[in-house]
């Protein structure tokens, strides 16, 4: 769907060379939902503004449905974008207009009939939960309201590309939550392919496939959500993963509680997607003469799947330990025995 090769970005000063997007390589499918997260100066905005060729690129090339964005004269860049949806995160709404209007706009630029557009204004007005708030304006309504009605104006002329460029980070815990499951349910409603850039590994975790994690300009990882949670390979993604998974604390905590339990052996477990539903502690108690204290545990949601972690404290005799351990490491559940303190 879109293959980005090579892709870079300078900005030239009187004093010096910037390089804020390095070499990126992507390939992007079509109908999923693909995370750009960073740091601020990470390159992420200006990644995405090049997409639709906001910002020009320096070098390099953006296809779009086998379309070569790079190559488009402004004409033609300007009949492309129409197939290029943009939500922002100060929303970008004309104060003048009303919520129907603002929804307008996209299709009276493109030139679409007076009843065509009207009729595709209450379509979206309906899809993006808006009903009643039509002839509000924007000084009337709250964030995540005004948000609704960015989403609607980027799908007024049924795009192909959504680009969400912080898109929730203005907005309260609670109503990014369901500026979230709205573009879920875009996505799947319409087959839409999202592209989401944020700072927030939450906002990662809850609604995109795959990921890619900027540093200095670079793409330094990307991969499966679900995939990246387990094995984040560079610093920066370990430092994302912590905002949600809560790895220091988890840590600190499991230290604390495999030094305070001596006896027996005490395990981390790690169950990946299918695997958080298997009654496997309650199998081991049953099938082996062994104890089982829960410790500590937490399970974690993506698009891909769960993510879980248990902490238990296993004692018996020797033999036994070691039989039920060999089971429980014969299951699809990654398990991380602690030494003995």
């Amino acid at each position: 769907m879109i293959t980005i090769k090579g892709l870079k970005k300078t900005f030239t000063t009187k004093s010096n060379t910037i390089i804020a997007v390095d070499d990126i390589n992507l390939n992007i499918n079509k109908g999923e939902i693909f995370g750009v997260i960073g740091y601020s100066g990470a390159g992420k905005s200006t990644f995405i503004r090049l997409i639709n060729r906001l910002e020009q690129p320096t070098d390099g090339n953006i296809t779009i449905d086998g379309q070569e964005i790079t190559d488009l004269n402004q004409k033609e860049l300007r009949l492309s974008r129409q197939e290029i949806g943009m939500i922002f995160q100060h929303f970008n709404l004309l104060w003048s207009r009303t919520v129907r209007d603002n929804i307008s706009l996209p299709l009276e630029i493109a030139g679409v009939p007076r009843v065509e557009r009207l009729e595709r204004v209450e379509e979206l007005i309906k899809l993006v939960g808006l009903s009643g708030r039509e002839d509000a304006y924007p000084s009337e309504l709250s964030g995540g309201q005004k948000q609704r009605v960015g989403i609607a104006r980027a799908l007024a002329n049924n795009p192909k590309v959504l680009l969400c460029d912080e898109a929730t980070s203005a907005l309260d815990p609670e109503t990014t939550d369901s500026i979230l499951k709205l573009l879920i349910d875009i996505n799947k409603e319409l087959g839409l392919t999202i592209i989401l850039i944020t700072h927030e590994m939450h906002v990662i975790r809850k609604i995109c496939h795959r990921v890619a994690v900027m540093e200095n300009g670079r793409v330094v990882e990307q991969g499966d959500v679900l995939d990246v949670f387990l094995h984040p390979k560079q610093q920066v993604t370990k430092k994302f993963v912590e905002q949600v998974m809560g790895d220091k604390e988890q840590d600190d905590a499991y230290e604390f509680l495999t030094t305070s339990y001596t006896t027996g052996k005490n395990i981390r477990l790690h169950f990946i997607g299918e695997t958080t539903n298997q009654a496997l502690i309650s199998r081991v108690a049953k099938e082996f003469d062994v104890e089982i204290n829960i410790l500590q545990g937490k399970i974690t949601q993506t698009q891909k799947g769960a993510y879980g972690t248990l902490v238990v404290n296993i004692d018996g005799e020797n033999n036994e330990l070691a039989r039920a351990i060999e089971f429980i490491k014969s299951t699809s559940v990654e398990v991380e025995v602690a030494p003995n303190a």
